[in-house]
């Protein structure tokens, strides 16, 4: 297992058995996020979904006080300061966003301290959040002058409501982790010093089921978030049905019957 205190990259990806770890290893800036790391994490995306032995991806923050604290500020000049650059920035997030959103295999955020911004719109591609009792959340667009697209804000509508998003945004304010957790931002909510247990617990959990079972039901919460007109009910079908068809149903059969643990491949 590597140590992210043993490599100068700024994004860190490795596999742990059946769990692929995205790690923002930015630490002196709280996990801010540059250009290069982005593009760093998109390649890294793209390797872990090339890689059939992972069974669920974990996204975390180096250095134990932040998440990620969103975009790093101090690149804006140089990364962010004409037109060309605001696109070019703009073009490389969105797609990561979007590829950690559709990322076939179940994704956990893992949120320790700050949470801010990118760090929430990250936060919200996974599919469950999981925080300890400093994280803090906050998107403080409203701050700085910046404009916020239609994506970030519907994720953010989906989980929390339109009424709690718009207050995010509205006072930029930090909200903590206990409020994060009443109004369905985060999954759990664990005490300090609980939360690589509270995630190796749901990672273990989730890898001991069937994947394409998961495969399918992600796929049919990615469809009840679309508009009905976009829908592509025919390729959720074929899903569900591959899974009646698989050697895994088969083996869960099985093993109910043998009253055991089944050992599903994916197949």
């Amino acid at each position: 297992m590597l140590d992210s205190a043993d490599t100068d990259e700024k994004l860190i990806g490795r596999r742990d058995g059946a769990v692929g770890h995205v790690i923002f290893n930015n630490p002196a800036k709280h996990n801010a996020v540059s250009l290069d790391m982005w593009q760093a994490m998109n390649a890294v995306l793209d390797d872990f979904l090339a890689d059939r032995e992972i069974r669920v991806l974990v996204v975390s923050g180096a250095g134990g006080k932040a998440f990620v604290s969103g975009a790093d500020i101090s690149k804006f000049e140089s990364e962010r300061a004409t037109k060309d650059g605001v696109a070019a920035y703009a073009s490389a997030s969105a797609a990561v966003y979007d590829k950690l959103y559709h990322f076939p295999k179940p994704t956990i955020a893992k949120i320790r301290g700050y949470c801010i911004g990118g760090g929430v719109n990250l936060a919200l591609c996974c599919d469950l959040r999981v925080c300890d009792q400093g994280a803090r959340f906050a998107i403080p667009a409203a701050k700085l002058g910046l404009g916020y697209g239609y994506s970030g804000m519907k994720r953010l509508c989906d989980v929390i409501g339109p009424a709690r998003a718009l207050e995010m945004f509205y006072t930029a304010r930090q909200f903590s982790a206990r409020e994060a957790y009443d109004m369905g931002l985060v999954n759990s909510c664990v005490g300090d010093g609980e939360l690589d247990q509270c995630v190796a617990d749901l990672t273990g959990r989730i890898g001991e089921n069937a994947p394409l079972t998961i495969a399918a039901i992600k796929r049919a919460a990615r469809e009840i978030a679309k508009d009905p007109a976009d829908r592509d009910l025919d390729a959720l079908e074929e899903m569900v049905q591959a899974c009646f068809d698989s050697q895994d149903y088969i083996e869960g059969r099985r093993a109910f019957m043998e009253k055991r643990k089944p050992a599903f491949q994916g197949r």
